[in-house]
């Protein structure tokens, strides 16, 4: 007669309990695994499914040993139920597009709103509300918004590196003897470095901050001038003029620091200049 074969005592690998322990417990093997890892507990395997699925019911969840994705059935609800679910399914995925759509629409709004307080900044208050009360909306809904545009445009266009660039090299050239070569030095960047994150919220600001600085050096040098917008338009001609030339005379100054820096020689030691001047010295005499 056939012997039968003995089952092996079933171990939860969670919480380490055998079946001796409880024997009204729910045993599963949801996987690949065998021996030891092969049981757990139904309720320790679903505390463990929620700790890695962090209120995400429908995330799939692989045994950490043998990596067999576990196998989830939920049971069956009413209609009521699906279609809640259904919907919630859908905003999940609209909610992203519609994060970003608010996004743009408050960016959008926040250029008009900008681009308007410009507008009576630079001609008047009551010309400005005058001008946009008279103008066509369609055309202030697509032109307000293009000023902080346009502002970081221009921001981004350097031109005293452009004219510093030409100055330094051909400056630099005209100093040379004919027929020698020499190490043309980098111009230097503003701030860290040209990509930098510094560099973008500069330039950024820069541009938003303009239309507030020229008006305020138009009435400081141009108080003659009667017209609000022709005093904005010259404070901006002359705060552009006055910082391209302080900033060509600064990155010209931090050019020539750049072209005649030196690298020094590594200090030698006493030691070695002792070891050195003694085999000089021994040398000198055995000749």
């Amino acid at each position: 007669m056939a012997l039968s074969e003995e089952q092996p005592e079933k171990h939860c690998w969670v919480c380490f309990a055998t079946e001796r322990d409880d024997h009204s417990a729910e045993w599963v093997s949801p996987c690949r695994c065998k021996g030891c890892t092969k049981w757990i507990h139904q309720s320790c395997l679903q505390r463990w499914l929620d700790e890695k699925q962090k209120g995400n019911s429908e995330g799939a969840v692989n045994c950490p040993q043998c990596g067999t994705e576990y196998h989830i059935i939920f049971p069956k609800m009413g209609p009521l139920v699906y279609f809640l679910q259904q919907v919630d399914k859908a905003l999940s995925r609209a909610s992203p597009f519609a994060a970003v759509g608010v996004v743009i629409g408050t960016a959008y709004w926040s250029a008009v709103t900008y681009g308007a307080v410009t507008v009576m900044q630079v001609v008047g208050h009551k010309k400005g509300l005058y001008v946009m009360e008279r103008a066509d909306p369609l055309f202030l809904l697509m032109g307000l918004p293009t000023i902080p545009v346009v502002l970081v445009l221009g921001k981004m266009i350097r031109w005293e590196d452009y004219i510093v660039r030409l100055w330094q090299r051909y400056s630099y050239k005209r100093g040379l003897p004919p027929g020698t070569h020499r190490y043309l030095p980098r111009v230097p960047t503003d701030g860290p470095s040209a990509g930098d994150h510094l560099s973008v919220s500069r330039t950024l600001c820069g541009a938003l901050v303009f239309p507030s600085i020229a008006n305020l050096v138009g009435r400081l040098l141009f108080q003659r001038v009667p017209s609000n917008l022709q005093r904005t338009i010259l404070g901006g001609i002359a705060f552009v003029l006055i910082k391209g030339v302080l900033k060509v005379y600064f990155k010209q100054q931090q050019y020539l620091m750049q072209a005649n820096r030196q690298i020094l020689n590594y200090p030698e030691r006493n030691g070695d200049r002792q070891n050195a001047g003694g085999e000089d010295t021994e040398d000198s005499g055995n000749d």
